[in-house]
């Protein structure tokens, strides 16, 4: 009777998407609580694809959980085909290897990954999800399980993370040799849930229990994306559960700029509710997942103390070896887990929800004007953020030197339900408005000054937002900051700001 009602309720809830999208593609705009689920990537710079993939994970959650299953490099379709085998039903979401562990040789490691880039595009295709984890074996030493779990002290594991170093150039021939799998992916068009360096909170991994863990999700990170242009990953931290073997979340978190969903590895059905509720909160409104674990989690569980998991992943053979196949049938044929069947239910009403709502990109519509009045007509351009320093000079070629001003609209989304105190730094007057209240308002000539003005927002909520500069004579100069009781002061981030896409192209 409960599989029954949950599987009624799936189709009621598709059902409900579809009338909803009918009535939003007859009106202006899309409703304000679809705009607030769609949360920026970490990378402002992420495929169309990726960006669509997070979207399904904000829309999913608290609603499903979407049904995973791992393979290994060696063989990437063996388990999720048993799986299938067993329950009648895929998995939604496919998770893949690309670490070597088995002492391969560089030839069939180079064969194995293109086995798994050729399942992973046809995975796609059919319209499931990509994950992929990279056991990686400590740079420059033999590819082998035990040296991914080789124990390093932490000065040694410095090393590797220190630029010039002859182990940070072993890592760094590393992470170039997985890229090139990665950017096959990318050039096919398929976004992949990118999870490297999981359970670091535990010891068992040369790079577990190190100080600065973010020294090295950072260099990944920037090699990836600002070297490889791998715009495809969104980037996934997966801790172990924190247990008497591992350590709390929050000492290896690189924080919320370069995580785009939070994880865990949950290992003999230690689902309790403190670690969903740690990650939760620490997740400040991401997806949160079950990265990976051994048996499958409670349905009931999942339906009412823990329904925000957005997915969950069984890792490799033990599908089978510590579950019995009428779990599994049962799990997978549950209304309230996403096969990939339903799946593509679900993603279809989604993109067409996207498509139907007012697409958004990062960053503010500028207009530029050639007087101190903001009057005439404007160049028109698109500016990741608010954080110029022009001195003597001018923001454009047809731009006068003196006497110029600009107006940026757009959208900005905090990450946190607090008090934030928006703050300028500018030379000249500026003035700025943020849900049409008017917070910061110094319009008159000044030098390098910095103005305050407090709101209060809410966690993930879109807000329009109007900032207004001029500027006289000498230097020009301008900035936006914020900052909150959880959010240290900075310059407003692009990740944070949002325009209407292809709303502004700049004009040359």
């Amino acid at each position: 009777m409960i599989r029954s009602t949950r599987m009624y309720r799936f189709i009621y809830r598709i059902l409900s998407i579809s009338l909803l999208l009918s009535l939003c593609s007859s009106s202006l705009g899309a409703p304000a609580s679809w705009a607030a689920m769609m949360m920026s990537p970490v990378n402002p710079k992420v495929t169309r694809e990726a960006r669509e993939l997070l979207n399904t994970l904000y829309h999913v959650s608290g609603e499903n959980i979407i049904a995973g299953q791992h393979d290994y490099l060696e063989s990437p379709d063996d388990q999720n085909n048993k799986l299938n085998k067993i329950s009648g039903q895929y998995a939604g979401l496919h998770g893949y290897e690309l670490g070597a562990i088995s002492g391969q040789t560089e030839d069939q490691i180079a064969r194995q990954r293109s086995s798994v880039v050729d399942s992973a595009i046809r995975w796609y295709k059919a319209g499931g999800m990509v994950s992929i984890t990279f056991h990686e074996s400590l740079p420059g030493t033999a590819k082998a399980w035990s040296n991914v779990q080789k124990s390093i002290s932490q000065s040694e594991f410095d090393k590797y993370v220190t630029p010039g170093t002859a182990e940070y150039g072993k890592l760094i021939q590393d992470l170039d040799s997985v890229a090139a799998s990665l950017k096959k992916l990318s050039d096919a068009g398929v976004p992949v849930l990118w999870r490297p360096y999981h359970e670091m909170n535990g010891d068992w991994f040369w790079w577990g229990q190190k100080n600065h863990f973010n020294k090295l999700w950072n260099v990944m990170y920037d090699r990836f994306v600002n070297v490889h242009g791998l715009n495809n990953l969104l980037w996934v931290w997966s801790p172990n559960a924190p247990n008497g073997y591992a350590e709390p979340y929050s000492l290896y978190f690189p924080g919320l700029a370069k995580v785009d969903v939070l994880a865990i590895d949950i290992y003999n059905s230690d689902f309790r509710q403190s670690y969903y509720d740690g990650l939760l909160s620490l997740a400040q409104g991401k997806p949160i997942a079950i990265g990976e674990s051994g048996e499958l989690p409670d349905l009931e569980a999942l339906e009412i103390t823990q329904n925000k998991w957005a997915y969950m992943m069984t890792w490799g053979k033990m599908l089978t070896e510590n579950n019995s196949a009428s779990r599994i049938s049962t799990f997978m044929n549950s209304g309230y887990v996403l096969s990939r069947d339903k799946l593509v239910l679900v993603q279809q009403n989604v993109s067409s929800f996207a498509k139907a709502a007012v697409p958004l990109e990062n960053g503010l519509y500028g207009e530029y004007f050639s007087n101190a009045k903001l009057s005439g007509v404007p160049i028109m351009r698109k500016d990741d953020s608010i954080q110029f320093n022009w001195r003597n000079g001018s923001p454009e070629l047809s731009i006068p030197k003196d006497f110029f001003s600009v107006r940026w609209t757009g959208k900005i989304q905090p990450l946190y339900s607090e008090k934030y105190t928006i703050s300028t730094l500018s030379d000249d007057g500026i003035r700025v408005w943020i849900d049409g209240n008017l917070i910061i308002d110094s319009w008159f000539r000044q030098s390098w000054v910095e103005r305050k003005g407090k709101i209060d927002l809410s966690a993930g909520q879109l807000y329009d937002i109007k900032v207004e500069y001029y500027e006289a004579r000498g230097d020009s100069m301008v900035k936006l900051m914020w900052e909150s009781p959880s959010q240290s002061k900075e310059i407003v981030p692009p990740g944070a700001l949002f325009q209407p896409f292809s709303h502004v192209r700049t004009q040359k």
